[in-house]
């Protein structure tokens, strides 16, 4: 009778003990035993890389922002005619920003490769292109193989750094 009784109490504890695991967040259920995390990876590619270093060459009063949220730079999209699709725009970022020293956004950067040429890709590209014309922000996009070299860099935002300095002069008057 008392094996009886000391089995069943066992039996009643491994359930209780399974349904305690079992309401854990799946999250906490893998323990100390886990795979940790990898280290660290680049957060540039190479051809990445290399703009970057020429934007920042090419523009040295500007900051230079690599792998920007959308969202970060365009705010919540709202609106009657918000819609679903262009709701997964605030998942994407930008290659790069460039903004003034006062972080005024002038112009938002993409660097296209092979991978654009894929129909997800190229719906995805649209959506971004959509998002950022309905903010009224320029947005370039130069592929890998046509990287442009500091005086293209510097012409291509020569107009854009006379407006907002326009603007800004025509604030102080």
């Amino acid at each position: 009778m008392n094996t009886l009784l000391v089995l069943c109490l066992i039996a009643a504890l491994l359930v209780c003990a399974a349904l305690l695991f079992l309401s854990r967040p799946e999250d906490d259920r893998s323990g100390p035993a886990s795979t940790p995390p990898g280290p660290p990876r680049l957060l540039l590619s190479t051809p990445e890389q290399i703009l970057y270093h020429r934007l920042v060459a090419a523009l040295p009063a500007h900051m230079i922002l690599a792998q920007v949220q959308v969202s970060r730079v365009l705010g919540q999209l709202r609106g009657a005619d918000f819609d679903e699709r262009e709701h997964r725009v605030a998942r994407m970022s930008y290659d790069f920003v460039v903004c003034t020293l006062d972080s005024t956004v002038l112009a938002a950067i993409e660097l296209d490769d092979r991978s654009h040429e894929a129909a997800d890709r190229i719906d995805a590209d649209a959506r971004k292109d959509r998002a950022t014309a309905a903010a009224d922000l320029r947005l370039i996009r130069w592929h890998v193989r046509a990287l442009p070299d500091t005086e293209a860099i510097q012409a291509e935002f020569a107009d854009s750094l006379a407006r907002v300095c326009g603007q800004r002069d025509g604030a102080r008057r």
